[in-house]
This record gives structure tokens, sequence and C-alpha cells, in this order.
């Protein structure tokens, strides 16, 4: 597994570099950086202090990765970006460092998909299998967790939290959160049911689609209080692990829900 350099590339002293990297012509890597294995870092690709990059990464020209926080309270402090194994980052991609209120970490997961332009802002936690598609935005301080998609043009407000193997679909502006396996579009983000191809996808059964299904029903079409429908939907499906993520998704919550746009 041999490493290698374009004679263009600035690679600063004590940066880490891994087994079987390819690195590009006129690609900028600065001090404390970290690079796994095996990953190709395409020409004129920007990746800056305090980044830590796994294995099997691909990341595409002009790429500025590890860039300090646009955070008004930013005052130089140490903070990092990690970034996870086997990532697709394409051109043009921006991911911030975290800040010091924030935690100090901005994390990408594994195997994730971020298209041209999307940008990835401070103290944002990304899960694994993540895609952004093209020019998808997020403030600071986002969760997204595993297998979520956003569309393109996408634009996520500071804090908002978007669960498992939820679609976002594109130029949808989302303020508040997105439960697990729900499915959001709109200018201002409706929701519009649940993920029904992502969730086949994935390998969910027809039953417990089903039992989503009527988990949704309860919770926001029948005109129930939340207290309401989420004691009706345990009784329904007690031990039922998906519907019990989405209902401790929705108890925890701090920005609210999105919910269907009233008729």
């Amino acid at each position: 597994m041999e490493t290698k350099i374009h004679p263009t590339a600035v690679v600063e002293s004590n940066a880490k570099i891994g087994k079987g990297v390819i690195i590009g012509a006129y690609v900028v890597i600065e001090s404390h950086v970290e690079i796994g294995d095996s990953c190709k870092i395409e020409p004129f690709t920007h990746i800056k202090r305090y980044t830590k990059i796994g294995k099997n990464n691909h990341i595409h020209s002009y790429a500025c990765i590890g860039g300090e926080p646009q955070d008004l309270k930013f005052k130089g402090e140490v903070s990092y970006l990690e970034i996870g194994d086997d990532n697709c980052i394409r051109e043009y991609v921006t991911l911030n460092r975290g800040t010091k209120e924030g935690g100090g970490i901005t994390k990408i997961g594994s195997k994730c998909l971020i298209m041209a332009y999307a940008h990835v802002a401070h103290d944002c936690i990304l899960g694994n299998e993540v895609i952004m598609a093209n020019a998808a935005s997020l403030a600071g301080h986002v969760i997204i967790e595993d297998g979520a998609v956003l569309g393109g043009l996408t634009a996520v407000h500071q804090f908002v939290h978007i669960g498992r193997y939820a679609y976002i679909g594109g130029m949808t502006g989302v303020a508040q959160d997105v439960p697990p396996y729900a499915l959001i579009a709109g200018e201002r983000g409706w929701m519009h049911g649940l993920n029904l191809v992502g969730l086949r996808r994935r390998g969910f059964s027809n039953e417990e689609i089903r039992n989503l299904k009527k988990a949704y029903r309860i919770l926001w079409r029948q005109g129930l209080k939340k207290e309401e429908a989420i004691s009706r939907i345990l009784e329904e499906f007690p031990g039922d692990e998906k519907i019990l993520e989405l209902i401790n998704f929705i108890e925890k919550s701090e920005r609210g829900i999105i919910s269907p746009k009233k008729k």
C-alpha cells in the first residue's frame, strides 16, 4: 500500500498520513491532521488543522474540510472535526469544526454521501449512511441519525434533530425536529407520512410498516393530545422496538416535531 503525494501538494510536517493514501495536485493538508489508510484526496482540496479522517474516504476537488466555525462567538480556540470511514465527499463541500459551547467537535459517521456544495456547520453530529444531496446545508448543532436523506437545497435550522431513516425532500426548510421514518417536504417542511420507499429498501417488513402507519395515524390524524396518543400507541404495540424509538424521539424533542399541514 504505497502512499502517493503529488509534488505540488503541501503537507505540513506533523500531519499524519496513513498507508495507501493518494494526495492529488495542489492539495493543502495543514498540521494536526490525521488521514487514515487508503483515502483519496483529489486536486485542490484543503484539509485544515484539527481534522481526523478515517479509512477509505474519497474527498473530491475543492472541498474545504475542517474550516473554522462560522460563529461570532468563536475566538480561535482548539476544536475538532472527526470523519469516519468509507465516506464520499464531493466537490466544494464545506465541513466546519466544533465550538467550545457546542462540545468542541463536529462528527461525520461512516458510509455517508455528501454531495457537491453541501455544508455541515459547527457541532453537527451525523450518523452512518447519511445522504446530503447537492447544496443541502446544516446550521450549527444539528443531529442527523443513521440513514437519513436530505434532498438538494435543503436548509436545516440550528439545533434540529432528524431521526433515523427520515427523508427530507428537496428545497425544504426544516425548523423543527423530524421523527424517525418520516417523509418531510414543502418550502417550510410539513410531514407527508412515512418514508415508505426508504423503509422498504432498508428491509422493514410489511408488518413493521403497517404498525408504523397506524402509530402515525394515532399521533397526527385522530385529533388526540400528544399524551393520549402516546398512551394509546404503547397499549396497542407493547415492546415494539421501532414504535418505541418513534415515541422516545417525540418525548425527548426540544424544538417540537414537524406536523402534517392542517387542511
